[in-house]
């Protein structure tokens, strides 16, 4: 069956998705989004569905191009389509081959494809948790005590186990040696903070719609959304995988005014509180984004030298490379807090400009 041309808003979606996917170094990806950008899909409960796509088609909305190409994946890693699987990664197919291949796993699981779309993409990736290590490093030199872990917009909650991975930024390195998660990122910055040992005295986070990881089948999913040919990133997770096994991270199903909510009511005297969150922010409607800001800048106000309290963020701000890292930090001496901008990041953790401001 040709394929037929998707609208306009859907192409471009799948236009700004293929760049996006070029600069961070997926060119397999890139190829799927060019292909759809370009031909469209078959007629056919997926192509309805893309065509008549009523949510948020901006590149920080509703993620449409990879909830596709997750689909598309899990049909690759359940091996529920053979001739779909001989053109992936590492296999080099040319642009017409692909095309054939993609089209016709739309045309035979068109049912499949479909239904998958209706869940966000959520990757989880850990490699973000090498931007934070400098910054959960440098919190924990200033403040000198142990650290309770609140993050918000956690999905399968895989880097709340940042204090149990492995990093390697070239000059200095950072953890277990023998972790299954080693995360090698380039080091741009100044001086790394000292490489003090971290105690975690205990952690726990929220999504509105936590990825479960308890099945097989669960992890699967996780597993498609990570882009087919960066096999690094896909050992990454998996290794995230196995400590979680012995270390499940707590997710609670809840929107972060909710979660923090109660978290914030907590007594953590003795302990520094940090909140933090990786590339989520944009996703929050703005209602609800002043409404948590609100939230942690109260409890800022009550904070103390022996129960302080940190808000770590590492997100977007309009700037073209990277996202920033930054951090406020509330001990006591200033109602508002004392705001300081960390340096910048890779959004997969390949590079950080450590650069903090104080």
């Amino acid at each position: 069956m040709p394929p037929m041309p998707l609208p306009e808003g859907v192409a471009g979606s799948f236009a700004k998705q293929e760049k996006s996917c070029e600069r961070l170094g997926s060119p397999f990806t890139a190829a799927l989004c060019g292909l759809i950008t370009a031909k469209g899909l078959p007629h056919g409960p997926v192509h309805d569905r893309l065509a008549g796509w009523s949510g948020n088609l901006a590149p920080v909305g509703d993620a449409l191009p990879l909830r596709l190409t997750g689909a598309l994946h899990s049909l690759v890693l359940e091996g529920r389509d053979p001739e779909l699987a001989a053109v992936y990664p590492p296999t080099e197919a040319a642009k017409d081959v692909l095309a054939e291949a993609v089209f016709g796993a739309v045309t035979r699981h068109g049912e499949f494809i479909a239904q998958f779309l209706d869940s966000p993409p959520q990757t989880n990736e850990t490699a973000r948790s090498a931007v934070l290590l400098p910054a959960f490093l440098w919190l924990a030199k200033r403040c000198g005590l142990p650290l309770a872990v609140s993050e918000i917009g956690s999905s399968a909650g895989l880097n709340q186990n940042w204090h149990r991975y492995r990093y390697d930024y070239g000059s200095w390195t950072w953890g277990d040696e023998n972790s299954p998660v080693v995360l090698p990122c380039e080091w741009r910055g100044g001086t790394p903070p000292a490489p003090v040992p971290v105690t975690v005295a205990e952690s726990a986070g929220c999504d509105i719609a936590p990825i479960p990881i308890d099945r097989e089948e669960d992890r699967l999913r996780l597993r498609s959304y990570v882009w087919a040919d960066q096999t690094t990133r896909l050992d990454r997770l998996n290794g995230a995988l196995r400590i979680a096994k012995d270390f499940p991270p707590q997710v609670e199903t809840a929107d972060a005014g909710r979660f923090l909510a109660g978290r914030l009511n907590m007594p953590r005297t003795g302990h520094l509180h940090v909140i933090f969150h990786t590339i989520m922010w944009q996703y929050m409607p703005a209602a609800e984004q002043g409404a948590v800001a609100a939230l942690i800048k109260d409890a800022g106000t009550r904070a103390t030298a022996y129960a302080p309290l940190a808000w770590l963020r590492f997100e977007p701000d309009g700037k073209p490379d990277g996202a920033a890292l930054s951090v406020t930090l509330w001990n006591g001496d200033s109602a508002d807090g004392e705001t300081l901008p960390l340096g910048r990041g890779d959004y997969h953790g390949r590079w950080i400009d450590w650069a903090p401001a104080g």
